[in-house]
């Protein structure tokens, strides 16, 4: 037996093409010139050779799909079934490319069936064919479609309408859901239908532990099918006898809502799932007018926008979330029944569809997420860059091919550790600097733009650090000025010194660093505590007003390092700390992904507990402020002898690790 195919080397076509070949038969296949290298790899994996597969060079747009004469003539009356799968199935193409490939493309392939005086045509349609009908909709209903304004619904429908007006070989037309993976390797091509939800569950996940109930969407029901059902049940139906001029959908019997697949997608992927879902049809009581108003209000539109935008979900996907039809499959169940082809539980299926997505498809897997990727040829600027973190961050971003800007205030360290990086064969540009100064911050600013135009990344990690508690502190008003010199005033200088340029190339990042502190609400750090909280607080206020100019923020919340800033107090050596590379990795992290914040789950779960129960949290840092003493002054120049450290203050210490106490 021989089989046509168009779109042979697509998502559906591959698998059909297996069928096929299992029953023996051989198969041609309209393919570019271009893509001959594909099919040669789809020859691999079907495990053929030319002599089973043939190609047939030709194009979907062109008359009588490209084909030669003489080879139309070879085909002549040879070919037993012609299947037509070749289509755009993406619904933010354009309206131009789905006019020419869905609606002339299958023209052109009635007219080459006819040409080749197939014994059957077997059209490849789609439940969008239906359009947005209210109600059941029927195998044998078609003129009855409604609301037919998307291209991709329009073509569809109008692309069946070619089929049954022109077709003059016997035809078959196959109508399947919302097609996803297969259901026993996840195996999919493109991102589409509940696919586009996946970054935002993903989002979630990474936000939310498991437990925690979210709020959602209920939704229409959307019509979900795997690949292989779909393969099956058309390799099975176009083989029947009688079954021309019939239509068949191929769908689930009993689709979920959208909300169902949400939460069905959450559990497979290991993300909160939504305990509350909103029905739309609860606002029914507003006017229809009334609810168009709104959603185009401006301010409404840029929301939308905005959030579907960081999400992936292409704007028209929202038209489908009350999908008000349902399908009707008493044709197809028919010419199945006595055969083990049917629908799979998505419950069953889906953590296959999620692993491979998450494995193969995931946007970010493609993303040069190196931090050579990020960051070469990058003007990046380092404060605080001659010890610790600062230091091991410039080490990192030299190694990584940035143009690297440190600043620092002892200029002999600066040129040493200068040096240093040069003679690792990093690109370095030292400048001297008092960043609690803020004539040399404005100094310091126009010298880096006057040699380097611009600065990409700014990681403000100069800071002080105060560890004494307020009844010593009473008459030490200047501890917290000092320290909201250096750790807000000079870091709020250099953001506001760099940020025009930033703002007006529509491209910047700003890394502060932060204390767990701010999260926990740390005893005895009062003064350096409320300086960083001062940036933190800074910084939100300019991402909201900068998010649309794609200049971003990253505050991150370090636990304990251990660097020269904590060395004065003694009882740090014996609890546990981070190493300074440790935190240039969360450093150098934030750099390549972008994210609001980077925090220990201890300093979310303290921040989380302060709201929640503040009392409870305010209990557990007085402990711990009663376990530990102040530092104990320096006399005569030398810091007196290192304390004892009490079994039960390092168990405290291990159980809150990374806390400053």
């Amino acid at each position: 037996m021989n089989y046509f195919l168009t779109g042979g080397t697509g998502f559906i076509g591959r698998f059909l093409v297996e069928k096929l070949l299992a029953r023996g038969g051989t198969v041609h296949i309209l393919v570019r010139e271009q893509s001959l290298d594909k099919l040669e790899a789809l020859r691999e994996r079907w495990g053929v050779d030319e002599s089973r597969v043939k190609a047939v060079i030709g194009d979907l747009t062109s008359e009588n799909l490209g084909i030669e004469a003489r080879t139309l003539g070879a085909l002549s009356g040879k070919v037993d079934h012609f299947f037509h799968l070749a289509a755009v199935y993406d619904m933010s193409a354009s309206e131009e490319a789905q006019q020419s490939t869905n609606i002339e493309g299958t023209r052109a392939a009635v007219n080459a069936a006819g040409a080749m005086k197939a014994g059957h045509f077997h059209h490849v349609s789609s439940i969008a064919a239906a359009g947005l009908f209210k109600g059941t909709f029927r195998e044998d209903m078609f003129e009855e479609a409604g609301k037919l304004d998307h291209p991709y619904l329009a073509t569809k429908h109008e692309s069946e309408k070619v089929v049954r007006e022109e077709c003059k070989v016997p035809f078959r037309i196959y109508r399947p859901g919302m097609v996803i993976g297969h259901s026993e390797t996840g195996e999919m091509d493109k991102v589409d239908g509940p696919y586009y939800f996946f970054k935002m569950i993903q989002k979630i996940r990474r936000t939310l532990p498991q437990w925690v109930p979210t709020i959602g969407v209920e939704g229409g029901r959307l019509n979900i099918v795997p690949v292989d059902f779909v393969v099956s049940a058309m390799d099975h139906i176009a083989h029947l006898e009688g079954e021309d001029g019939k239509c068949f959908h191929l769908v689930d019997p009993d689709p979920y809502k959208v909300g169902e697949i949400l939460n069905i997608f959450c559990e497979a992927g290991h993300a909160p799932k939504m305990a509350m879902r909103i029905d739309s049809r609860m606002f029914g009581f507003v006017p229809p007018f009334i609810r168009q108003s709104l959603k185009n209000l401006p301010p409404v539109k840029r929301l939308t926008t905005a959030v579907l935008d960081d999400m992936g979900i292409p704007p028209s996907v929202l038209s489908f979330i009350n999908y008000p039809t349902r399908f009707d499959a008493r044709e197809a169940e028919r010419a199945l029944q006595g055969t083990d082809i049917e629908v799979p539980r998505l419950v069953d299926y889906a953590p296959v569809i999620w692993d491979y997505w998450e494995r193969n498809m995931d946007p970010d897997l493609f993303r040069d997420r190196t931090l050579k990727g990020t960051v070469e040829g990058k003007v990046c600027v380092v404060t605080g860059a001659t010890s610790g973190i600062g230091l091991a961050t410039a080490e990192k971003l030299a190694e990584a091919g940035a143009v690297l800007v440190i600043g620092a205030r002892k200029k002999e360290r600066l040129a040493e550790v200068a040096a240093s990086l040069e003679a690792r064969g990093g690109s370095v540009h030292a400048y001297q600097c008092d960043f609690s100064d803020m004539e040399d911050c404005d100094r310091f600013v126009q010298t880096v733009l006057d040699n380097h135009n611009h600065v990409d990344v700014l990681v403000n990690n100069a800071g002080r650090s105060i560890r004494r508690s307020l009844s010593l502190s009473f008459d030490r008003f200047h501890d917290f000025e000092r320290t909201m010199q250096l750790n807000y005033f000079g870091a709020v200088r250099l953001i506001m010194g760099f940020a025009p340029s930033m703002l007006e190339r529509r491209r910047g990042h700003v890394v502060n660093l932060s204390s767990i502190g701010v999260l926990t609400n740390a005893p005895r750090f009062s003064a350096y505590v409320a300086s960083k909280s001062a940036l933190d607080s800074f910084s939100r206020c300019a991402a909201s007003e900068w998010s649309d100019r794609n200049v971003t923020f990253t505050t991150i919340n370090m636990p304990l390092v251990k660097t020269p800033m904590i060395a004065p107090t003694k009882i740090y050596d014996s609890v546990p700390t981070l190493t300074p590379e440790e935190a240039a990795e969360m450093v150098t992290n934030a750099i390549i992904d972008r994210p609001k914040r980077i925090a220990t789950r201890l300093g979310v779960f303290a921040q989380v507990l302060h709201a929640l129960a503040p009392k409870v949290g305010e209990i557990v840092m007085n402990t711990g402020y009663r376990m530990f003493p102040d530092t104990s002054p320096a006399v005569g120049g030398t810091v007196v002898e290192k304390p004892a450290v009490s079994s039960e203050q390092v168990a405290f210490a291990a159980v809150m690790r990374g806390i400053h106490w």
